[in-house]
């Protein structure tokens, strides 16, 4: 009976099992299959990023959009300041404040979120 019991479990393997490899001989069978994958996470983040650009094209003004995406960095380009983002746009540095601060609170309502503690 006993060898019965044994004989099913022949071929199993433990992941922490050491590898039989030339040299250092610590490599065990994890080390080899595991990796970290993010795919979950990256997915995420992908329908995230896909539900923001639909946001920011309908719940905001064209200039709240374009400052939103200059401050920001969006659409592959390197974030500004917000007096980088004034001189672009023709307008004050505290008015492109007003008008992010407006902006991302429309994002935030949007997206379904209830703002900041």
């Amino acid at each position: 009976m006993h060898f019965r019991s044994r004989k099913k479990s022949a071929g199993d393997v433990s992941l922490s099992e050491a590898l039989d490899v030339e040299g250092d001989g610590g490599l065990s069978m994890m080390d080899v299959v595991a990796q970290e994958d993010d795919m979950a996470e990256r997915i995420g983040n992908a329908e995230l990023c896909e539900e923001l650009k639909k946001s920011i094209e309908t719940a905001l003004t064209k200039r709240e959009a374009k400052i939103i995406r200059l401050r920001y960095g969006l659409d592959g380009a390197p974030p500004m300041t917000q007096k980088e983002t004034a001189l672009l746009c023709g307008i004050s540095r505290s008015y492109v404040s007003r008008i992010e601060k407006k902006a991302l609170e429309k994002l935030r309502l949007s997206l379904g979120e209830s703002g900041c503690p």
